[in-house]
């Protein structure tokens, strides 16, 4: 696994690192398989785990809990999220501060996540969803401020609304965040607009989320695919999104070389990106672990290659099933 710097913070981190989410926000999960895929991801260098209270309500934060336990000997930076109080993913223009992140529950949700994490500080807390124009809310920065002070927080990010880079750009100018996580993938450029050179310039720390699309850009989809009855893909993947998901992925197809697969195209996508400190791709199993982690060798991809994958470019707005 190599190693990439966690903007200003000082971190060294693995270059893949690990998303919880479908760990306990998804069907079809097997807690045997989830230790193992884990325990297999920590033992190849996967070193920041990325979750949240509201990935099963802090069931996902107790299995990063419990992991961290396993390997009291390993230095794992542990991120998690704050959910909105009221509970709307993504957060609505004309939103305000207290509908979302009043400080006190600020507060209260850090304290929630340290008792499920099982740890006295947590790495990186951060906003699960975000308005720009509570950048100069001076409330939210004094809280943020006293939960590092008291040392239970070391560092606060942002996590940036699907399709909205640009809804973070005047909080960043702030000085008091210290990371955002966005969407970015080979449909989803647009981070390298303007938020990629702010980053750069800031020195701000870049987590790349939903590096597959949401399992677009695994190449497993299919027009006829369906999930369990409560699973959050049935929600997201609509008629509307899934064919247009599919046809994009097929017109991919063609570009991937020889003797690689779909998802490990998008990952060494991601990776050519200098600016990504680590991508946090869902790995279920030690099967996914092991691909996944195999994609940090350094190997770049050809120029020819990525002037390619440019031309797959998907600009989207968000829309009522797009949280």
């Amino acid at each position: 696994m190599r190693n990439r710097e966690f903007g200003r913070l000082g971190w060294r981190v693995g270059e893949i690192g690990c998303g919880m989410w479908g760990l306990a926000g998804w069907t079809g999960n097997d807690d045997a398989a989830t230790t193992a895929a884990l325990d297999r991801a920590v033992e190849l260098g996967c070193d920041f785990l990325d979750t949240a209270w509201a990935y099963g309500d802090g069931r996902s934060e107790r299995i990063l809990g419990a992991l961290l336990k396993r390997h009291p000997g390993k230095r794992l930076y542990a991120a998690t999220k704050i959910p909105p109080k009221n509970r709307q993913w993504p957060s609505r223009r004309g939103a305000a501060l207290d509908d979302c992140f009043p400080p006190e529950y600020i507060r209260e949700y850090t304290e929630k996540s340290l008792e499920n994490l099982g740890v006295d500080t947590i790495d990186l807390q951060q906003f699960h969803v975000w308005e720009d124009a509570w950048a100069d809310d001076d409330r939210w920065r004094r809280v943020v401020d006293d939960l590092k002070r008291e040392g239970l927080v070391r560092a606060f990010g942002v996590s940036v609304n699907r399709w909205e880079p640009s809804n973070v750009l005047r909080t960043l100018k702030t000085g008091a965040i210290d990371a955002v996580q966005v969407i970015y993938n080979v449909f989803d450029q647009s981070p390298e607009d303007e938020l990629f050179p702010l980053c750069r310039e800031l020195n701000v720390a870049v987590i790349a989320r939903v590096p597959f699309d949401e399992g677009t850009l695994t190449g497993t989809l299919t027009k006829q695919s369906r999930w369990p009855d409560g699973d959050w893909r049935n929600t997201y993947f609509v008629p509307e999104n899934l064919s247009k998901s599919v046809d994009r992925a097929e017109a991919l197809r063609p570009v991937v070389p020889a003797g690689m697969t779909m998802p490990e195209l998008a990952l060494r996508f991601i990776l050519q990106e200098p600016t990504v400190a680590t991508i946090i791709p869902g790995m279920r199993t030690v099967a996914h672990v092991e691909a996944n982690v195999a994609a940090s060798d350094g190997r770049p991809l050809a120029a020819e290659l990525m002037s390619e994958l440019r031309k797959h470019r998907w600009d989207r707005t968000p829309t009522s099933w797009s949280q």
